[in-house]
């Protein structure tokens, strides 16, 4: 993908594409419910906590990229939508999982498939690879398959609209099992309160050393 976006940008136009797709009636999208659908905290991933002027700078920054515009059917609101139709001409089949990755992430056809149902029925498992392979093969491609993680049967796809994503040591290893967390978050509670009770016995002996200087004075 040539554009590069930002993470508030990603989310804008996510929500521009999956409001379009699920109440098409109350689209184009004013600020407050583009800001509102931004912050949701269903269908989301991360869940965030953008302001109006968080959305604002994002909107113009798309604008310039061709990606969104304000509606000429704004009214006395302005009311804003995205412009990837116009831009990359793509059907509503591809805009579904597009909205999906750029919403929530990387994801498998299965999650893709399961989750973007309320934008776009696809009638099996096919028809969402069928759709990737589409992005893949577009010039520049939009989205990629990401290395299988360990201890996962299928792999994730991720959209190219913020470049390549970054494979950490964390996103190629399986998630810890829930009892391993729960023993992570006692080690990290038990070594914050070490660390406090070295840094109280160092504000001790401190205050010994500032009562002996005091004492001297008077001996």
């Amino acid at each position: 993908m040539e554009t590069i976006l930002n993470d508030v940008e990603v989310r804008v136009l996510g929500c521009l594409v999956e409001k379009e797709l699920t109440t098409p009636e109350y689209y184009p999208l004013s600020l407050n419910a583009l800001t509102n659908a931004c912050n949701q905290k269903s269908n989301r991933e991360p869940v965030l906590a953008l302001e109006e002027a968080d959305v604002v700078r994002a909107l113009d920054s798309l604008r310039f990229k061709q990606l969104a515009l304000q509606s000429a059917e704004g009214g006395r609101v302005p009311k804003y939508r995205h412009a990837l139709v116009e831009k990359l001409r793509f059907p509503p089949a591809e805009l579904a999982v597009l909205a999906e990755l750029l919403l929530r992430g990387p994801q498998t056809v299965g999650e893709l498939r399961t989750r973007a149902e309320r934008m776009y029925s696809f009638p099996d498992l096919a028809a969402v690879e069928g759709v990737l392979e589409e992005l893949l093969a577009r010039t520049p491609p939009l989205v990629t398959k990401l290395p299988r993680q360990p201890g996962r049967k299928e792999s994730r796809y991720a959209h190219l609209f913020s470049g390549e994503p970054e494979l950490t040591v964390e996103s190629l290893s399986p998630s810890p099992e829930p009892a391993r967390l729960r023993v992570m978050a006692e080690n990290d509670r038990i070594a914050r309160m070490e660390e406090e009770v070295a840094g109280l016995r160092l504000e001790v002996a401190e205050l010994r050393r500032m009562v002996r200087e005091f004492q001297s004075q008077f001996e």
